[in-house]
């Protein structure tokens, strides 16, 4: 259950999840259907096999989809008829989405096992199943998000019982909190990483909820499975996007396409895919430039905030800037590709897929010690700083750029880079047997 699924919706690594997960937990024996809204946006096109009223709801349609050995089922609701997938009413639209599921899989006589929400969107989604005695499962996949607004004008839109809505249940300093909804009411809490796990529960990175989060993990019901990464999607051998390569040379090659492509000069290439928000560090990346380019090239690719976009499109005009706002998938892979080291500067950082996806093309992630970046970057691999400074990113873009000085140093981690399993199959594993412990 989550509010996007790549290749059909996506807006970040959410979706990414929602698409690899689901198919390897297929391919080892279960049977999985993913929920997810019926966007106007929606790439392809659901078979219809369910139209029908929702009270409290409205008018409700179902579609589905078969890949994979998964079956995508996606509801449609009047207020997802609209362009985009994320909007300024979404806690009342995913409140609607949150009631209208469960009589959505009752008509189709859905009944699972095991719900598994993913993120605020999905947390009324649990609370209901829960109330109805099913087992459910909650994950967090960026904490900071948490589904808020005014409970005098929301407790309406849910469909709970009154005695939910005080501190222990679904309130949360006079809001309604759908992430919180999840949590309280969920059988077992997953976060994207074992480090998010327990960061989640100091007052530093608890958004607020770290008193909840404590007791969930005293109780048990709190662990972190870090996320994978779909190896056949990301894979330097077979790529479309890009000049296939198994070695440096290949690399290389790639290297020299993307200087020619943003007509950069012969200095190193430190690339960078994000979104652009605070949380990941941008303004950083920012304020460190002048540092920067006196030893890189430096691509970035990535779109959100206006202020962060309108700084590095100032910069772009630098000869050793190269900024493409927005999203581009193409492009991310040429970047991965070309790139000699990979820049991510989070101030926190649940899991991160990008570190994972640059070490196996090969590039050499720089990135603060937070989160499943910490999990997932090797010290022989990689490079770590700290503090969320812009001095102490530029100190470890000068360590990295000196390691890239003695190539067959730099060649060898990029060699233990690329030979590094990420694959999907140990989490699959991990989160069918927590299901099983349900």
């Amino acid at each position: 259950m989550a509010s996007e699924v790549f290749p059909f919706s996506r807006s970040g690594g959410l979706g990414d999840v929602l698409a690899a997960l689901p198919a390897v937990q297929a391919r080892l024996g279960a049977d999985v259907t993913v929920v997810s809204p019926w966007y106007a946006a929606l790439t392809g096109t659901p078979q219809e096999v369910w139209r029908g009223e929702v009270p409290g709801v409205g008018p409700v349609r179902a579609g589905e989809v078969r890949q994979d050995g998964v079956r995508f089922l996606f509801v449609g609701l009047p207020a997802f008829e609209r362009p985009g997938l994320y909007h300024p009413d979404d806690v009342e639209r995913f409140c609607a989405f949150g009631r209208a599921v469960l009589p959505v899989l009752h008509a189709l006589e859905i009944r699972p096992d095991v719900l598994h929400g993913h993120d605020w969107q999905a947390g009324l989604v649990v609370a209901h199943a829960h109330l109805l005695g099913w087992r459910t499962a909650f994950t967090i996949h960026n904490l900071q998000y948490q589904g808020r607004w005014n409970l005098a004008e929301a407790w309406a839109w849910t469909g709970l019982p009154d005695w939910t809505f005080g501190p222990e249940g679904v309130e949360f300093f006079g809001d309604l909190n759908l992430m919180k909804a999840g949590l309280v009411f969920a059988g077992q809490v997953t976060t994207v990483s074992p480090t998010y796990a327990r960061e989640i529960t100091t007052p530093q990175y608890g958004e607020g909820l770290d008193g909840l989060l404590v007791r969930l993990a005293l109780e048990g019901r709190l662990s972190g499975i870090l996320n994978g990464l779909d190896q056949d999607r990301w894979n330097p051998r077979t790529d479309p996007d890009i000049h296939p390569y198994t070695d440096a040379a290949g690399k290389a090659a790639n290297g020299a396409a993307l200087r020619a492509e943003f007509g950069l000069d012969g200095a190193p290439l430190l690339g960078v895919v994000s979104r652009l928000a605070d949380q990941k560090g941008m303004d950083l990346l920012i304020e460190a430039l002048p540092e920067l380019v006196k030893d890189w090239n430096v691509v970035v690719l990535g779109g959100g905030d206006p202020l962060l976009t309108a700084a590095l499109t100032g910069w772009a005009q630098h000869p050793r800037v190269a900024f493409v706002p927005g999203l581009n998938e193409a492009l991310a892979h040429r970047v991965y590709a070309g790139a000699d080291a990979f820049a991510m500067p989070s101030r926190f950082e649940p899991c991160g897929l990008s570190q994972m996806i640059a070490m196996r093309y090969g590039t050499l992630p720089v990135v603060r010690e937070t989160g499943g970046l910490v999990d997932t970057v090797p010290g022989d691999v990689g490079f770590r700083f700290a503090d969320a400074t812009p001095q102490a990113l530029a100190a470890a873009c000068r360590e990295t750029r000196t390691a890239y000085e003695d190539q067959p140093e730099w060649q060898a981690r990029m060699e233990r880079g690329m030979a590094l399993d990420f694959s999907w199959d140990g989490p699959a594993r991990q989160y069918l047997a927590l299901y099983r412990g349900l």
